[in-house]
């Protein structure tokens, strides 16, 4: 593993406090390119790994780590019954690859399944039920991910972002076809930057430490997202939420979710805040998935309220989502 990764005595720092009912250990593989991806396993206290049960594959908000909201889902799905792993995408937290920070459509996606390769192989996990949740970021990188893995039975997102559309199509579809021309100019641009450096360069992301108040100035989007990222509330050292510039290229030429109709008839539980700037995401990719699909509609939260905020996640309809869909009953 890469001797670049962040510190792992930072990564033991939660954003939430574990439970008591769960155990939580610290497990690595390597998905398909080679690269080592490192996870936390959440299991009920009360599990009998002589049994076989259903497990799911949570991914991180996007910039996010494990030890974050997605450790939040994870632990709850544990507490309910689930094997669940929550993971740092390959390029950042404690997953190997080099350089560091690169964000990738095509290996995200693989992620998801190299956790299904992981969990698949667990002699205490069913490996015809397992499900993944995607959280942000994540929530398209796992419906991608269904759309050619066959193995994942049932797909939940939470606050979910297409990232493609977001670089290619600017937020809510306004970016021109001469934006976007003028910004591929400046991405080769970089990229000559990059090679005469040797090193990609990587903006300034959030702050290593937790700021005391939101600075002004800011759009109401990201300030939303500084409240977490940069604050006490959801700060974490290792998920400064930037990654290198010239990781926009591939988004630019990578379509997420094409073939979500495919997944049928296997179900997609979309997720989004009543009031999340989101929303619009979860809504086209709803209308253009096939059945069995649903839109749960969380009243009065945002965005960012899906990460954390355990009395606003609907917990106990991602545990009927997946109970119905993985066959499981505790």
């Amino acid at each position: 593993m890469s001797g670049n990764m962040e510190s792992k005595n930072e990564s033991s720092m939660r954003t939430f406090e574990l439970s008591e009912k769960v155990t939580v250990e610290k497990v690595s593989y390597k998905n398909r390119y080679g690269i080592t991806v490192v996870a936390d396993m959440y299991l009920s206290k009360d599990i009998d790994k002589s049994k076989k049960y259903p497990a799911i594959v949570i991914g991180t908000p996007y910039g996010g780590v494990k030890e974050q909201g997605a450790g939040i889902y994870a632990q709850n799905m544990a507490e309910r019954g689930f094997v669940a792993i929550a993971f740092d995408e390959s390029f950042n937290g404690e997953s190997s690859g080099e350089p560091r920070h690169v964000s990738s459509p095509d290996i995200f996606v693989e992620d998801f399944s190299a956790g299904v390769d992981f969990l698949g192989t667990r002699p205490f996990v069913d490996r015809n039920r397992i499900g993944a949740i995607g959280i942000c970021g994540s929530g398209g990188f796992s419906i991608t991910a269904a759309q050619v893995d066959p193995r994942i039975k049932a797909v939940a997102t939470a606050s979910m972002y297409d990232i493609s559309s977001m670089i290619r199509d600017g937020f809510g579809k306004t970016m021109t076809d001469e934006q976007r021309a003028q910004t591929l100019v400046q991405l080769g641009e970089q990229r000559w930057k990059d090679f005469e450096n040797g090193t990609p360069e990587v903006p300034v992301g959030f702050p290593s430490k937790p700021a005391d108040s939101i600075p002004e100035g800011l759009d109401p989007i990201s300030s939303e997202f500084f409240e977490y990222y940069g604050m006490e509330r959801g700060h974490h050292p290792n998920a400064g939420a930037a990654f290198t510039i010239t990781s926009s290229m591939s988004f630019m030429n990578f379509p997420l979710m094409n073939y979500i109709d495919n997944i049928s008839p296997r179900p997609i539980l979309f997720i989004i805040g009543e009031n999340a700037h989101s929303r619009y995401f979860s809504e086209g990719a709803y209308e253009r998935a096939a059945e069995p699909k649903e839109l749960y509609i969380v009243p009065g939260a945002r965005h960012i309220d899906l990460y954390d905020r355990t009395d606003m996640i609907p917990f106990d309809k991602l545990e009927s989502f997946f109970a119905k869909y993985l066959g499981y009953k505790k």
